[in-house]
């Protein structure tokens, strides 16, 4: 894979940009938390809905209910295994969401049974897009609670923000290693991907986020190098999961939300495997 100083320019400055956007939703408040991850969980449950109706021709013909209301379920399910601490009136969005997934779930079996397109696969399918999206990114919430209520103060953004970070250094500086001297395919399922790029990536993301991370988050070094390793190496898999999907679907992007990186799934297919890996290892050691 060799350097394209132009493809690298386009993607840098998008990048940027989605930086930005990615550290005000992560910083701010619990709104923007919220909102930063909704945003997130719609986009790529929609792209992963076209990817498997490409794959699988009988999943495009769900009832527009079904099609529709997954992305409704997904914000649900979100809501209610992230228990989003924020409220409305005083009644808080996962007791809403309790009370509204069993009317949506069954308005969508209604719906595919009531215009003759339910089919086992199908609803397989879209369950599998709720776990593989969905349920990981309610983790995002479970793990800003670890860090929200110390007794220096509220960190809840600490291990996002370490989960976060070691993916985009990770991909960035894959990218540039393996462009620049990447020899080796790391997998058929993606040629553009080398061994070379991937190690680097993995190394220095590693290497770079626990020792900065370490100098200005109150969390103790080896626990962030925890976080880091495991993010980096499930977040391979991550994109390498991804790249299987658009294989099959013959695609070369999920969408086209980033210039240079693609669509949703393309910029977090890597955190939507790294997040329940770091999720299950804190849970380990706490």
């Amino acid at each position: 894979m060799s350097f394209d100083f132009k493809v690298f320019r386009v993607r840098a400055l998008s990048a940027i940009v989605f930086a930005g956007l990615m550290v005000g939703g992560l910083f701010w408040n619990k709104w923007s938390f919220f909102a930063l991850f909704f945003v997130i969980q719609l986009g790529c449950l929609y792209e992963y809905q076209k990817l498997v109706a490409l794959i699988k021709v009988s999943y495009a013909s769900i009832s527009s209910l079904h099609k529709y209301g997954l992305l409704l379920l997904g914000t649900l399910v979100m809501i209610r295994f992230g228990s989003v601490d924020i409220s409305i009136n005083d009644i808080g969005l996962p007791t809403i969401a309790n009370w509204c997934l069993p009317f949506v779930l069954g308005a969508m079996l209604i719906s595919d049974i009531a215009t003759k397109k339910f089919k086992l696969q199908n609803w397989a399918l879209s369950m599998a897009g709720l776990i593989y999206i969905s349920l990981s990114l309610a983790l995002f919430f479970q793990l800003k609670k670890i860090m929200s209520s110390t007794f220096i103060g509220d960190w809840g953004f600490s291990i996002p923000l370490i989960l976060v970070a070691t993916i985009w250094v990770n991909d960035t500086l894959a990218y540039l290693v393996g462009s620049l001297i990447g020899k080796k395919p790391l997998s058929s399922i993606s040629p553009n991907k080398t061994w070379e790029g991937t190690i680097a990536g993995v190394f220095i993301a590693v290497l770079f986020v626990s020792k900065i991370m370490g100098m200005y988050l109150p969390i103790q070094e080896k626990y962030i190098l925890m976080i880091s390793v495991t993010a980096a190496i499930a977040g391979t898999f991550g994109d390498l999961l991804q790249s299987k999907l658009k294989r099959l679907a013959q695609v070369k992007d999920s969408g086209k939300m980033m210039p240079g990186h693609g669509g949703f799934l393309d910029r977090f297919d890597s955190i939507l495997l790294a997040s329940p890996f770091v999720w299950l290892i804190l849970q380990l050691l706490f």
